[in-house]
């Protein structure tokens, strides 16, 4: 199933709990825009090569619309469409007052140097420059794009229409970023699977967790979830999975995968299984942290945790997500569980308005917060209509967004 047939699917389970009426279905599913663009830059080498863009933009009912850029081989127009719902409904229940959106390239970073990918970044703002801003819609990193994308997409921007560093959020502490901007959404993971743990009045030293994907999202969470006494007895990337069931050195893993490009290549660690082998340990939290439909109904049959929680993007089909829901297994969303890069992405953004930075103290304080009012909505919801914490999540992050456009709806 694609991303935004899954996206509308969890929608409507929300939807037909609170009776909602065709047209609105209709209204709330509906992009307001897409945009799709042809990049065309020459390369190093004098080459001319071109690339898709894509940015969609969901709802703005709640305010300016926010999302990620994902840079991706695979990316494509349902994609960043069902991403750009699954924001409207994550910034909703989080309380932001945004709206969603989305956007992508369909390129693969890797195969690209620095000024190849610096050149087809501006290319693009160039083309939807008009489209986007602080008070519209607000870029950040995603897959495949980070600190530096953010700060040309910025300064680009700002060609156009002057000095604004609210346009962009995810950039460089030194060009009016955040601190703590690059940890949150791992950060934010390890904070969800606390509260979680309280919840089910489990300890955290008695929990095994495996964690597929050690980029951005997975590495933070995984130093989070270490420092609070969790054992990660599986990690892996592109490379490979690395197991062993008595706990892996989690620190000697973060240095190495700084020390070799961002990579696990060789990690002398465990022992080296599949990616596919690290879904089915017997462990007792899985954490998908990479790319999203890792999990479906081919191999949900073999996932033997009993915590799964979501850091990316969809992993779970919907079909997946209901044989687990039937066996007793408690899935904490992404909707809700990597809400914390967006949380964060909003510090920035009210910094960049008010020119006043915050510590990083007060940046991770006021994350929890805002992670901790969103969980506990969400639990008793769940426990008030007794759905899944997924259902519930939609639920509140629907009729959030629905009783803001009544509110402000035109005869």
């Amino acid at each position: 199933m694609k991303t935004f047939q899954a996206t509308r699917l969890f929608f409507d389970r929300a939807a037909d709990l609170i009776d909602m009426e065709p047209s609105w279905r209709e209204i709330l599913t509906t992009p307001n825009r897409e945009v799709q663009v042809r990049i065309i830059v020459t390369l190093d080498d004098g080459r001319i090569a071109s690339f898709l863009g894509y940015r969609v933009q969901h709802n703005a009912a709640r305010g300016p619309m926010k999302g990620g850029m994902r840079y991706h081989p695979q990316v494509d127009l349902d994609e960043v469409r069902g991403l750009a719902s699954l924001m409207t409904w994550k910034t909703a229940l989080a309380n932001l007052p945004y709206g969603g959106a989305k956007g992508g390239i369909r390129i693969d970073p890797r195969q690209f140097s620095r000024a190849e990918m610096r050149r087809v970044t501006r290319k693009f703002i160039d083309q939807i420059h008009d489209v986007i801003g602080p008070d519209t819609d607000i870029p950040a990193p995603d897959m495949g794009s980070g600190s530096a994308e953010m700060a040309w997409m910025r300064n680009q921007w700002e060609k156009y229409h002057g000095f604004n560093p609210a346009c962009v959020t995810g950039k460089p502490v030194e060009h009016y970023g955040a601190k703590g901007r690059e940890e949150a959404t791992g950060r934010g993971v390890g904070l969800m699977a606390c509260k979680l743990m309280r919840r089910l009045g489990r300890r955290a030293g008695q929990t095994s967790v495996a964690i597929q994907g050690f980029g951005n999202v997975g590495s933070h969470a995984a130093k989070f979830l270490t420092e609070s006494d969790f054992c990660i007895v599986a990690i892996s990337d592109i490379s490979g999975a690395y197991y062993n069931p008595q706990g892996l050195d989690i620190p000697a893993a973060l240095r190495h995968y700084l020390d070799h490009d961002s990579s696990l290549e060789g990690l002398e660690q465990g022992r080296r299984i599949s990616n596919g082998e690290l879904l089915q340990l017997d462990v007792d939290m899985l954490i998908p942290a990479a790319l999203g439909g890792v999990i479906t109904k081919d191999n949900v049959d073999g996932v033997r945790a009993s915590i799964v929680i979501e850091a990316a993007n969809n992993p779970l089909s919907p079909a997946a997500d209901a044989t687990l829901h039937e066996r007793g297994v408690i899935v904490l969303p992404d909707i809700l569980a990597n809400v914390g890069g967006v949380t964060v992405s909003y510090f920035e953004w009210v910094q960049n308005r008010q020119h006043y930075k915050w510590g990083l103290n007060r940046v991770r304080q006021e994350l929890d917060h805002v992670l901790a009012q969103a969980f506990e909505s969400v639990w008793e919801e769940a426990a008030k209509h007794r759905v899944s914490l997924r259902t519930a999540a939609y639920l509140i992050g629907v009729r959030r967004v629905q009783q803001t456009m009544e509110l402000t709806s035109v005869e």
